[in-house]
């Protein structure tokens, strides 16, 4: 009898670590889905902000290390890119005030049409971001010298072979 007590002992114990292991490891991950940003944030950086290259061209990305740009062409490209990002400023607040608003699905109370109303919502201005991210990367390559555009086409070429990074990946 006394050597049954010494296993179950021994398992609840073992039982007991697993578990206090298991729930640290579960506090440690971020609580709730982690979202990117809405799209069309991100664009358009001045110089100086996260993920944007020092001398400012942020719009082309990594792309634009291997344009040997002219400081006219970074300072017209900043210009665009700062206009970019106060033409859509209001658009992105109305974005984020929409997802801030929204209920949770999960919460138990759901409503369709509430639901749905601000998923068109947010839809109408989405379009409208990628409208102005269009004209934006238009204005951007009518700077751009035939020989540049060529070579940003070929980048973009490589990069649609190789098709989108994993979840999480950063692109810069």
């Amino acid at each position: 009898m006394n050597f049954n007590f010494k296993k179950i002992s021994v398992a609840a114990i073992g039982v007991t670590v697993l578990l206090a292991t298991a729930a640290v490891v579960f506090s440690q991950q971020p609580q709730g889905p982690v979202l990117p940003p809405p799209p069309g944030i991100g664009f358009g950086h001045g110089p100086g902000a996260p993920g944007v290259p020092p001398d400012g061209f942020g719009p082309l990305g990594p792309f634009a290390r291997d344009l040997n740009l002219t400081e006219d062409q970074k300072n017209a490209i900043n210009k665009i890119s700062d206009s970019f990002r106060e033409s859509t400023r209001a658009l992105h607040e109305q974005m984020r005030a929409l997802h801030e608003n929204q209920t949770d699905p999960m919460s138990g109370e759901f409503d369709e049409a509430t639901f749905r109303a601000s998923a068109e919502a947010r839809a109408k201005i989405q379009v409208e971001l990628e409208v102005a991210h269009a004209k934006m990367m238009s204005q951007i390559a009518a700077i751009l010298t035939a020989e540049q555009k060529a070579q940003l086409a070929a980048r973009h070429e490589e990069m649609r072979r190789m098709g989108p990074p994993p979840p999480g990946v950063p692109i810069n």
